[in-house]
């Protein structure tokens, strides 16, 4: 481990926590986030749940937000179990990159940190999905806690909050599944490593900018935008 690989990780980390910072607490250049303003149309949704007694749709809203989060959690798992797989053949790897040119090899401990911090990625990554998942599940039961038609026009202030409560585990869900599928990402600039802190570097800041593009510049987000929202 050299100087450049010590920067290199710690830029890594320093641009994961900024991410995570402007996407769901702040705003960039003036501009919404993509998530910020999805969590506006997760609120109509439920509002809009409560005007229709059938709610066979929300309901595969519901299941479908979970499968996904459910699938995302298995793949960490595969991940993690290919990471312990690969230091089982470090000498193998080692040799391999030994051999080709421009790499900046630093030896078997060096590869097996990178291998070992590759795995904590993913194991982040499963439990943000894992807990997104079983909030999900909270959230359905709290969707078939919410007042019917007839109910919610007698009660307005109890269907609203029920409604609020629904939205606010929706929210919290996503933005711990959003936190994994980051994560997911970032592991992929993370492999640069394995070439030299330098591409380590260079791939760390172009995932970032596809990232931040996606957030606050990317046609998903004009799509979903009200025209009275910056």
């Amino acid at each position: 481990m050299t100087t450049a690989d010590y920067v290199a990780l710690a830029l890594f980390i320093f641009l994961w926590v900024a991410l995570n910072w402007i996407t769901t607490s702040a705003r960039f250049f003036n501009r919404t986030s993509l998530t910020l303003a999805m969590n506006e149309r997760r609120r109509e949704w439920i509002y809009n749940s409560l005007r229709r007694d059938l709610k066979m749709i929300d309901t595969q809203i519901l299941s479908g937000l979970q499968n996904g989060t459910g699938f995302f959690a298995s793949t960490s798992i595969f991940a993690i179990g290919s990471c312990f797989a690969l230091l089982g053949a470090t000498d193998k790897v080692n040799a391999f990159f030994s051999d080709l040119p421009f790499i900046l090899n630093g030896g078997r401990a060096a590869f097996e940190i990178k291998v070992a911090g590759l795995a904590c990625l993913f194991g982040y990554a499963f439990f943000k999905f894992g807990w997104a998942y079983r909030l999900f599940n909270y959230c359905t039961i709290l969707f078939g806690s919410l007042p019917m038609l007839e109910d919610a026009i007698r009660d307005p202030v109890r269907a609203e909050r029920a409604a609020e409560r629904v939205i606010r585990m929706n929210i919290i869900a996503a933005r711990n599944f959003n936190a994994g599928l980051r994560a997911i990402f970032l592991s992929i600039g993370y492999l640069g490593w394995f070439l030299s802190p330098y591409v380590f570097i260079g791939t760390t800041m172009f995932i970032i900018i596809v990232l931040i593009r996606r957030q606050f510049f990317s046609d998903a987000r004009l799509a979903i935008m009200d025209s009275d929202m910056p």
